[in-house]
């Protein structure tokens, strides 16, 4: 059962202070699409924020569950999208029939490599990737706006062994 007295305090995972913004900037996309900030609605985000790691639907649909809220995996399916569109989460990948999302607001840009054989993703950040995508947009004229950078592939573990012979 939702609890409307005691308001959960949510935290800021890089920074350890009160992460408000995300609420604020989510309730005035709704606003300007002339949606309202209702409590299942409320209630997707702040545990979208309270994950710090990836998650697909059904994860984040076991999460509320453990929260004693009931939400319907359909009222998840509409959030989403919504949540994405106002740049708070992204899709990472479509792996393995499921569509993984992390929380991106606060957080800097980083890209992923991932198995599709066990799952295991792997954040990474590489200034020589970052600068030589500058240079192509600078070399083509092309005005940036946003970039993703997946790998798919065999992890060490998951890679096929060669038998010698």
């Amino acid at each position: 059962m939702h609890n409307k007295t005691k308001p959960r305090r949510y935290e800021n995972h890089q920074r350890g202070k009160p992460a408000g913004n995300y609420r604020v900037k989510f309730r005035d996309y709704l606003e300007s699409k002339g949606l309202k900030f209702t409590p299942e609605r409320r209630a997707v985000l702040e545990e979208v924020f309270s994950l710090h790691k990836h998650f697909d639907i059904d994860q984040l649909y076991e999460s509320l569950r453990k929260r004693d809220e009931h939400l319907s995996r359909a009222t998840i399916y509409r959030t989403l999208p919504l949540l994405v569109e106002s740049n708070l989460i992204r899709e990472v990948f479509h792996c393995q029939d499921k569509v993984s999302y992390e929380h991106i607001f606060g957080h800097e840009h980083h890209d992923h490599i991932i198995c599709i054989k066990c799952g295991k993703l792997v954040e990474f950040k590489d200034d020589r990737i970052e600068r030589l995508q500058k240079d192509v947009c600078k070399r083509y004229g092309f005005k940036p706006v946003e970039h993703r950078l997946g790998i798919k592939g065999y992890c060490k573990e998951c890679q096929p062994r060669r038998n010698p012979g």
